[in-house]
């Protein structure tokens, strides 16, 4: 397989701290103007997107260049289904999963399943459960 099979992407690589055995599967995308900061034993799906960044919503603004960023934590052994979008400002919650193609626009507790565009959550898992999502 080549190496352009196995694309990762990032802004700066400068911004994310990566917890133990962390892993992340073909074409992420992290846009690290805030700060990444990912906990242990983190699995990441295909395509998944996290953006720290974001832009004025008012057209003046946005003309000026200016970019505001927001950091992006996820705790330890948390579970991201390809395809997600992670906004910026979001904490995610330990052991948690995220299903796959899901938006999360809100912090997520630890110990959920969240779901959807938005996402939400969709259960609670306890702690010594294996996710089968």
């Amino acid at each position: 397989m080549s190496l352009l099979n196995r694309l990762f992407f990032c802004d700066y690589g400068q911004h994310i701290r990566l917890g133990d055995k962390v892993f992340f599967n073909f074409n992420c995308v992290v846009l690290d103007v805030g700060w990444v900061t990912i906990g242990n034993n983190v699995f990441f799906g295909p395509a998944v997107q996290i953006y720290t960044v974001n832009h004025p919503l008012g057209a003046d603004e946005r003309r000026s260049g200016i970019e505001q960023a927001l950091p992006i934590n996820i705790a330890d052994d948390v579970w991201i289904g390809g395809g997600v979008i992670i906004c910026p400002g979001v904490s995610i919650g330990a052991r948690s999963v995220i299903a796959a193609g899901s938006v999360v626009t809100q912090d997520v507790p630890a110990d959920v399943v969240v779901a959807g565009n938005p996402g939400r959550v969709l259960r609670r898992l306890n702690a010594d459960t294996t996710a089968d999502t």
